[in-house]
């Protein structure tokens, strides 16, 4: 089977662990690398097993017209100047998250890509960590009836330090919300299999980053907060995130409630030195709780630190460009979870309730 040809553009460490993922795929390969940071080129072209093409420019990259699919592993902020290129292309497309920093970009970009004949994939990587996979999976077939209350807690380390320190600001990252959080509320929204109505959060910048100063000004980005969504269906979501939480058991816990029972399971901390997870179930009509461990394969656990989901993302990406169909992860997709980061990122700053029409309508 021919292979599909990779162009990365951004080799930074999200670029890298797409890298890492690629070349234990078989019928995948990196051809192009693309970064104006020597220093992120080498670092990629240090774990490529093959010869490739190397550029400091992507509208060079899109000339050599050398590749079948591009990753856009970039600062946020970036993004959207990049896919008013690529768009020209006509080539497959994965999109790091956050799709955009803001909504209006978004919904540029769908205004754009609207007809276009390559596969436009947000990548969303926790949907694919097998806990989480077997989670939905349960979800799903009802084993809980109809889910009423969902929670997601990530306590984790703080943002690590990127090329130009460009993600301490929120003008360039979206704001913690965006950046970080999208995932979760992408994940909320496939859960559910809902819409969000409105949104409520409440956090603040307590710990991170405030002893640090970039051309005379303080980091503004948040390290804490409550987000509280209402959904269509009646269903309701809480994330909870701490990002001076590091030396924790588990990094993510994600819990939802129905009508029949419970069911939890949560992604282990690289603290915890542990790989595998734990899904339990307890109904509601039952005196026993059920449980599953859930192991992650070395090879593939090895590739990246969003506990192998990235291998897994690589895997639908690829059978949606050779079956041509649907992205499991859509550029909609993308653009809502911005929308919902967004109007928690508003909800914050002003104290109130954020409708997502007022964003999307």
């Amino acid at each position: 089977m021919k292979k599909i040809k990779y162009g990365i553009i951004g080799s930074g460490v999200m670029g890298r662990e797409h890298i890492r993922n690629i070349e234990i795929i078989d019928n995948a390969q990196v051809v192009a690398l693309c970064d104006n940071h020597k220093q992120s080129i080498n670092s990629g072209l240090e774990i490529i097993n093959n010869e490739v093409e190397v550029f400091d420019n992507h509208k060079d990259l899109i000339s050599a017209n050398i590749v079948d699919a591009y990753i856009i592993a970039t600062p946020n902020f970036t993004h959207i100047g990049i896919l008013r290129e690529l768009i020209k292309t006509k080539a497959h497309l994965l999109i790091e998250k956050p799709l955009c920093t803001t909504v209006e970009d978004c919904l540029e970009f769908k205004k754009i890509a609207n007809g276009y004949p390559g596969v436009i994939w947000t990548a969303m990587e926790y949907r694919y960590m097998p806990p989480v996979a077997r989670f939905i999976e349960e979800i799903h077939k009802g084993t809980i009836g109809n889910l009423k209350m969902l929670s997601i807690r990530e306590h984790r380390f703080p943002f690590l330090v990127k090329v130009n320190d460009w993600n301490r600001f929120s003008e360039n990252s979206g704001g913690t919300l965006v950046e970080k959080c999208c995932h979760f509320f992408d994940l909320m929204r496939l859960i559910t299999q809902s819409e969000v109505l409105s949104v409520f959060a409440s956090g603040a910048q307590d710990n991170n980053h405030l002893d640090e100063i970039y051309d005379g000004r303080i980091p503004d980005i948040l390290d804490n907060a409550f987000v509280t969504l209402n959904f269509e269906n009646g269903s309701r979501g809480m994330l909870d995130l701490c990002m001076f939480a590091e030396n924790s058991k588990v990094q993510e816990e994600i819990c939802g409630v129905g009508h029949k029972g419970k069911i939890e399971t949560s992604v282990p901390s690289d603290a915890s030195g542990k790989h595998t997870s734990e899904l339990s179930i307890g109904l509601r009509n039952s005196d026993r709780i059920t449980s599953e461990i859930i192991e992650v394969d070395k090879e593939i656990l090895e590739a990246g630190s969003h506990h192998g989901s990235t291998f897994y993302e690589h895997i639908g990406f690829i059978n949606a460009i050779r079956n041509n169909t649907a992205p499991e992860v859509s550029l909609d997709d993308g653009l809502k979870a911005v929308a919902i980061g967004q109007a928690a990122e508003i909800s914050i700053k002003e104290n109130r309730v954020v409708n997502l029409s007022e964003l999307l309508n």
